[in-house]
């Protein structure tokens, strides 16, 4: 009758872990298609930022050889 204790026991624990590993594995997968969502939202206000970034430095490079 222990035996048999002992093996619900670790059956029962083998479900919950597998259960647990399932949620977590889900959710690692679901965590890459949301980064992934966002870095397509972002990518293009990055560039915009790194464009004005440029125009704005050529234009005080400019400015500084006139003045």
């Amino acid at each position: 009758m222990f035996l048999i204790g002992w093996i619900v026991v670790i059956v029962l624990s083998l479900v919950v872990l597998g259960a647990v590993a399932y949620g977590v594995f889900g959710a690692l997968s679901r965590l890459g298609r949301e980064v992934a969502s966002f870095e397509r939202e972002v990518r293009p206000l990055l560039e915009q930022v790194q464009a004005t970034a440029a125009a704005a430095e050529a234009r005080r490079d400019r400015d500084d050889a006139a003045g």
